[in-house]
């Protein structure tokens, strides 16, 4: 598994930060393959597609 925000290995490092970030912003990483998700950002939410696993909305 990874960080959705960062990237990274979610077992290694402090992602303290990052869902600290999360909470105001969608997701930019896929946590299932670490993927870069396309994300579209609407006054009512947000949508993040991994090409490989889908959408994910708020």
């Amino acid at each position: 598994m990874f960080c959705d925000r960062c990237g990274e290995p979610a077992a290694e490092g402090d992602h303290v930060a990052c869902a600290d970030a999360r909470q105001l912003e969608p997701p930019r990483f896929c946590p299932d393959c670490r993927r870069r998700m396309k994300v579209q950002v609407v006054p009512t939410g947000w949508t993040a597609t991994c090409v490989e696993h889908g959408t994910r909305t708020s």
